[in-house]
């Protein structure tokens, strides 16, 4: 059997990172950034203001209190978006807008709150001192600071700032296209009718769903059933919009039943192999096609399927995006119960871990069919090689389930 270390490593030397290009930001999240990012502007570009109140001079109101508050005239209104100048004379105030901009002569906001709110005088209750609400221009970011680095997968908040920055688009390397493709003649799409010997087809969904959540654009093929020819037709139609393929099922019987080994075996080099690992010995990676389109051909058992995904696939989404960091992180927690193990294969045991008290405790089913405790569980309880058993209170690595 291969050792889980040399699969991962075999797998990452063969990925090649998707080519960066310019994208809109619109569609850029998920993408990651080829190049750091700097502000073009100073952020915000001008001085404005932070409340809804009155744009003053601080020194007119030093003497505000709420038993005696300062009077001053209202000169008029500054709106948001208001490019007009206005000019503050002293003794007055202006009555002003969130992010309108601070007129000149004035150096301080005192919030509608503290006044009585008046549109031709205005009682002023507190007194502010000079930059009191205001936002100062470059207060936030002055131009050639950096924005974001290298490196950066693209969430929201992140393309908020870069549109504030005044970008208007980013060179970054895109969510991979990923394509699912469960096989098996006993599969049925969820909603429908089981026939005696039949059950609903999950891996797919649930694949497509967890690429999907590693920041992929990923879909699910039609279920494919047991037949080489169609098989491989499924692979070859998928690739043309694929960066990388899954596939789940028929790497493990052997004979008619094994339909994915068997409509590799002509397209790409897709090698199978044995890894020392429990759930999910059999696994096959290699690439397809023209474009040499990875491929990952996962167990049929959802639980293999979900622990190869998060120990292989979601590394290699990743990889093409250029991040070559390590997801599977690892902590120590204590046992709350003992677990058994194969020797000579590394378990992932399904766990609850409560980071609180540093303890994981197994649940109660760990057969590789179990989908309805490893939904219960958030966490994989690593068990090395050459342990066959532990007790409760040993200390253990554990991984966070995504």
């Amino acid at each position: 059997m291969d050792s889980i270390e040399a699969y991962l490593a075999e797998i990452t030397a063969a990925i090649r990172p998707l080519p960066a290009r310019e994208m809109p930001l619109a569609g850029a999240v998920g993408a990651v950034l080829t190049d750091d990012v700097t502000a073009l502007h100073p952020l915000p570009s001008f001085d404005n203001s932070a409340m809804d109140g009155y744009a003053v001079r601080a020194g007119d109101v030093a003497a505000a209190r709420s038993d005696q508050p300062v009077i001053l005239a209202v000169a008029g209104e500054v709106a948001a978006g208001d490019t007009r100048r206005h000019d503050l004379l002293p003794g007055s105030a202006l009555r002003i807008m969130t992010g309108a901009p601070l007129p000149a002569g004035a150096d301080a906001v005192v919030p509608v709150e503290q006044t009585d709110g008046g549109t031709e005088r205005v009682a002023i209750t507190q007194a502010v001192t000079p930059g009191s609400y205001v936002r100062t221009v470059g207060g936030d970011a002055q131009p050639g600071d950096l924005l974001l680095s290298a490196g950066t997968r693209l969430g929201p908040v992140h393309v908020g700032l870069l549109a504030a920055a005044g970008h208007g688009a980013v060179t970054a390397r895109p969510r991979p296209r990923v394509t699912v493709i469960a096989t098996g003649d006993e599969l049925v799409e969820p909603g429908g009718q089981l026939m005696p010997g039949q059950i609903f087809e999950s891996n797919a969904l649930m694949l497509a769903a967890a690429a999907r959540q590693a920041g992929c654009a990923a879909v699910q093929y039609p279920i494919v059933r047991d037949d080489t020819d169609l098989v491989l037709a499924a692979i070859t139609d998928a690739i043309t919009n694929s960066d990388l393929l899954i596939t789940s099922g028929g790497v493990s019987m052997g004979g008619e039943h094994d339909v994915v080994k068997a409509a590799l075996s002509s397209l790409g080099t897709v090698r199978f192999r044995r890894v020392a690992l429990q759930p999910g010995m059999p696994q096959g990676f290699g690439t397809v096609g023209p474009a040499a389109t990875p491929i990952f051909t996962l167990p049929g058992n959802p639980v293999s399927a979900y622990v190869s995904f998060c120990l292989f696939v979601r590394p290699a989404m990743d990889a093409m995006q250029g991040l070559f960091r390590e997801r599977t992180k690892q902590a120590p927690a204590t046992l709350a119960g003992p677990v058994k193990s194969p020797a000579g294969r590394r378990s992932y045991l399904r766990g609850i871990l409560d980071p609180e008290v540093g303890t994981v405790t197994p649940v109660a089913g760990q057969a590789s069919h179990q989908l309805a405790n490893l939904a219960r569980a958030n966490a994989l309880i690593i068990v090395p090689e050459e342990v066959t058993s532990l007790e409760a209170g040993t200390s253990v690595e554990v991984m966070d389930l995504p």
